[in-house]
């Protein structure tokens, strides 16, 4: 950047050596007296060599401003892949509750579009803004040098110039937030039409849709268009503003000459500086632009990072391994941040190795009791334990490494089966990953695929079929081998064909752990040690299920209901 900056000082001098001491023979200064021996060679010598100067620095700058191009350009690309890696750590390690409030394509835009307009900025412009102070400041220090008045001539139009420049900066900032915010709604928008094209396409609303994002799409429209007059009039100001400059030095310079106070080489000096000394202010005008923009992407990001995760590890938390299953709620009362209790003093105890099945109508509690599990939130109020010790004691990864889930809607990615499974355990063998396989009943299917267990699954699961997405969640969970379990309504849209096999698998899944069970099948409980019926977010019924059909009149007739529902269920059950 210095090499850049002394060659651009040097550009014009070539030219006034020509002018001034080889075309009208003016007396070399002390200063230049080493070009004598030059000049006394004749007037064509001395030309050509004085003219080779002009290429010669021209060829440093080049180079100087390649390594300079180069090298912060590779600075800002370390910085974006730097910025958003943190970015991504940063977000998933947020709380649940945070991702429950955000918009998935706010986010999105966040990670990628953010963290580019940062780059400009940042990375590039911030040297590129250095170098154009540097260029400044040894341009005036050699006008003054030469002719301090026509400085100061040039030096008054920058008050005018830079008040200018920040009024607009001002406006751009306030108009690209607005625009980012637009473009923020329009990514949030294209996923959640893309998540759910099937739906759109179903009830006919393609049409309705188009109009919803034409309608965010113009706000975003009018925005840019606004953003990119008031950079064509940051230009426009500083055209106007280099005329005038330039006008002013030309005529008052000319003066001078004429006075023989200036000769024509210093002139030549003086315009061509003058013009080059515009050319970074129009650069930073442009940068201003980026700038305004870019601020606005840092308070953005700022938003993300200066969020800390609510649920964290405390200073003398301790690893949760080897663990046993022993499961304690102990006056467990929570709601959601909005007043309204989910749970109200919930106490129960399971015993390693217990299945425990929570039933009751939805929103009664049962999935909280499970997040509250995992530690997706704390408790309000009571204290939850596992072999003794309050969770909030233990490290959180190592807890939830502890823990095995299987999902009513099974999450798997667009990646090969073989990699869905071993995200359970992620050293696990080969061997490993078909004996979980074939535990879960999946190994036979798998090996119908194409390419087996190299098989891409597309996203969100959709090549397969429920039963078949279920049975690999379920491999997935068996090769945690993890000595607790979370089962939420595993049996959920699955025909009677799917359930028997998926009913089979968890059997062996369950063999020998503590396990939650999650359902409103009540006929999925039947083998259960320990039944919770939850209403309102408290236990209002607990025994076995044969206990209960006895003396709950209300689990009874839920029993009934179920069974009145889907009579070819029970028939399936009864085979199975």
């Amino acid at each position: 950047m210095l090499g850049f900056t002394l060659t651009g000082l040097l550009a014009p001098w070539p030219l006034k050596i020509i002018f001034d001491y080889v075309l009208l023979d003016e007396r070399l200064p002390s200063s230049l007296s080493f070009l004598g021996d030059v000049l006394q060679r004749g007037r064509f010598p001395a030309l050509a060599l004085i003219s080779l100067a002009i290429v010669l620095i021209a060829l440093l700058k080049g180079v100087f401003s390649y390594a300079q191009l180069y090298i912060t350009s590779r600075v800002g690309y370390q910085m974006v892949y730097a910025l958003r890696r943190q970015l991504f750590v940063h977000l998933q390690r947020l709380s649940l509750s945070f991702h429950n409030r955000a918009r998935f394509g706010e986010l999105l835009s966040k990670l990628t579009g953010d963290t580019n307009n940062l780059k400009d900025v940042f990375a590039e412009s911030a040297l590129t803004v250095t170098g154009y102070l540097l260029t400044l400041f040894g341009m005036f220090a050699v006008m003054f040098a030469m002719n301090w008045r026509l400085s100061l001539i040039v030096l008054a139009t920058f008050p005018v110039l830079f008040y200018a420049l920040s009024y607009l900066y001002r406006k751009i900032k306030a108009s690209a937030k607005r625009q980012r915010r637009s473009e923020g709604r329009i990514t949030s928008r294209i996923s959640e039409i893309l998540t759910a094209v099937s739906v759109v396409q179903a009830f006919g609303r393609e049409r309705y849709e188009e109009e919803r994002f034409e309608t965010e799409s113009g706000q975003t429209l009018e925005e840019s268009i606004r953003t990119a007059r008031m950079e064509a009039s940051s230009t426009r100001i500083v055209e106007m503003i280099t005329a005038i400059g330039t006008w002013a030095v030309i005529l008052l310079g000319s003066l001078q000459v004429l006075d023989g106070r200036m000769t024509p080489g210093d002139i030549l000096i003086f315009v061509s500086y003058v013009t080059s000394l515009y050319k970074p202010i129009r650069g930073l005008a442009r940068l201003s632009v980026k700038a305004s923009k870019a601020m606005v992407s840092a308070e953005r990001i700022a938003e993300i990072l200066e969020k800390e995760p609510e649920i964290q590890d405390n200073a003398q938390a301790v690893e949760a391994s080897g663990l046993k299953g022993e499961i304690i709620f102990e006056d467990v009362s929570f709601d959601y941040g909005n007043g309204k209790s989910v749970l109200n003093a919930v106490s129960f105890t399971v015993s390693p190795g217990q299945t425990v099945a929570l039933v009751g109508p939805s929103g009664a509690g049962k999935s909280t009791i499970a997040n509250l599990l995992l530690r997706f939130y704390d408790p309000h109020q009571g204290r939850i334990l596992i072999d003794g010790t309050d969770i909030r004691q233990y490290k959180l990864a190592s807890l939830r490494e502890q823990i095995a889930v299987v999902l009513q809607t099974s999450v798997l990615f667009c990646t090969t089966i073989k990699e869905n499974i071993a995200y359970g355990k992620l050293d696990a063998t080969m061997e490993e990953i078909i004996a979980a396989t074939k535990a879960a009943r999946a190994h036979d299917f798998i090996l119908e695929l194409e390419h087996g267990y190299d098989s891409i699954i597309g996203e969100r699961g959709d090549t397969l079929s429920g039963g078949q997405r279920q049975r690999i969640a379920i491999a997935r969970a068996l090769i945690r081998n993890a000595p607790i379990l979370i089962l939420d309504e595993p049996m959920r849209g699955l025909d009677v064909e799917s359930e028997m096999a998926v009913r089979e698998a968890l059997k062996r899944l369950m063999a020998g752990k503590t396990c939650l069970l999650i359902t409103h099948d009540l006929q999925a409980v039947a083998g259960a040690d320990l039944v919770l019926v939850l209403q309102e977010g408290r236990i209002v019924e607990r025994g076995g299920h044969s206990d209960l059909m006895a003396r709950s009149r209300q689990y009874r007739q839920l029993y009934e209901l179920k069974i009145g529902q889907n009579p070819s269920r029970a028939i399936s059950m009864e085979q199975a």
